[in-house]
């Protein structure tokens, strides 16, 4: 990005107001760079050391955001949709100047944790199938997974249209037994994410997915108190976290 940028487009970016609200805006004598009140709002400035003010409040501009979702059952992950809400509907009307969307998808009713960004080279390396991006699941599974289940996904298993999965870490939580059978509790890490990934793969040793939550993706795990249909921004320590991790680095 260039170091210096037109004012409005900046304010714009943000949300402050369209192009002629800022440059009414300028006239009306509502917008000061570093304390002095300004009339062009076409002007070149650095928003990265220049301090903007418009009525009297200072502007943080950013170009990217990165928002961490509790995504609940329900809703798409999608930017839009004609018949179900989708998971942008969730968020504060204040980061819609940022157009961000949904890294990767879960299943309208899988819950758990989603990144939305509007940064578009973050979320290729993120998406992209040479990466071997972890993501880890909690499920409720119907009837015993058993060791032998480890062992198949261990290996990779066969998909319905004859796909062979990557291999994948299962962990058996808990078995129980349920007034119509038995529950398995368990944790799944995949390597790659395709369509109803994890519920194939149990269709594949004859199992079904009652419950599905993603619970991290690379290095970052859903924070535990965020509520469903919560969103946060990913602090410092979280993106450098995101940025730096050996997966991105390929």
């Amino acid at each position: 990005m260039k170091q210096t940028q037109r004012l409005d487009k900046i304010l714009a970016h943000v949300g402050i107001g369209s192009r002629s609200e800022l440059k009414r805006l300028a006239k009306e004598g509502a917008i000061y760079v570093n304390g002095a009140k300004i009339k062009d709002s076409g002007m070149q400035v650095n928003p990265d050391k220049d301090i903007i003010q418009v009525n009297g409040e200072t502007v943080r501009y950013r170009e990217f955001v990165y928002l961490m979702m509790n995504k609940p059952q329900g809703v798409v992950s999608a930017t839009e949709d004609n018949r179900d809400r989708t998971v942008v509907d969730l968020l504060d009307t204040a980061y819609a100047p940022f157009e961000v969307f949904p890294v990767g998808r879960l299943d309208k009713d899988t819950e758990g944790f989603l990144l939305l960004t509007n940064d578009g080279k973050l979320a290729h390396n993120l998406l992209s199938p040479r990466k071997h991006v972890p993501k880890t699941y909690f499920a409720k599974v119907e009837w015993e997974v058993t060791e032998k289940d480890i062992e198949a996904f261990s290996h990779g298993v066969t998909l319905d249209d004859g796909y062979e999965t990557l291999p994948g870490i299962l962990k058996i939580l808990s078995v129980g037994k349920q007034a119509n059978g038995v529950l398995s509790e368990i944790e799944l890490t995949i390597m790659e994410g395709k369509f109803h990934q994890v519920k194939r793969m149990f269709q594949a040793v004859d199992k079904r997915v009652a419950y599905l939550k993603r619970i991290s993706m690379g290095p970052l795990a859903l924070d535990p108190n965020l509520a469903l249909g919560q969103v946060r921004e990913l602090t410092d320590e979280e993106l450098t976290a995101l940025r730096n991790a050996h997966e991105f680095q390929n």
